[in-house]
């Protein structure tokens, strides 16, 4: 891959980096003064699709460690903005779910977040952006761990 004056693009993987951490800066940025980190954010996201997971499932899907999630949920369940269950069909495992405040510091920075996103993809049309999200997801497919 060729860019302009003879200097080679970037991988794409490099490209990938760099767009994660151009919006991890942005995500830090709306969330100073929160009093929560961009992870934990991130777990509260991930909650707000997919309420009562486990706290495994939730590491997961929140791309932290198993260990590094509870001590987020500890965090978050002092905070108020998460609760924890039993599960009805494993008693030893407990069931993480978003509480009214959870949901209302999403709602706070919904507008932010969205925004940031908007942003990222303003120079693409409805149709890039819908070939972008195929790509992102078929690349994902691709990588992720077999189950």
């Amino acid at each position: 891959m060729e860019e302009a004056e003879g200097r080679s693009a970037p991988s794409l993987l490099y490209a990938v980096k760099r767009l994660e951490l151009v919006i991890r800066a942005r995500l830090d940025e709306m969330l100073r003064g929160s009093g929560v980190t961009t992870l934990q954010y991130t777990a509260l996201t991930v909650l707000e699709r997919r309420d009562g997971i486990s706290a495994a499932q939730l590491a997961r899907d929140s791309f932290v460690t198993p260990q590094a999630m509870a001590d987020m949920l500890r965090s978050l369940e002092q905070r108020e903005l998460i609760s924890r269950s039993p599960n009805p069909a494993s008693r030893r495992e407990l069931l993480v779910h978003l509480t009214e405040e959870g949901r209302s510091l999403l709602a706070e920075y919904a507008d932010a977040h969205a925004g940031i996103e908007e942003l990222m993809l303003s120079g693409l049309s409805r149709a890039e952006r819908a070939r972008l999200r195929s790509s992102l997801d078929g690349s994902w497919r691709a990588l992720r761990p077999p189950r």
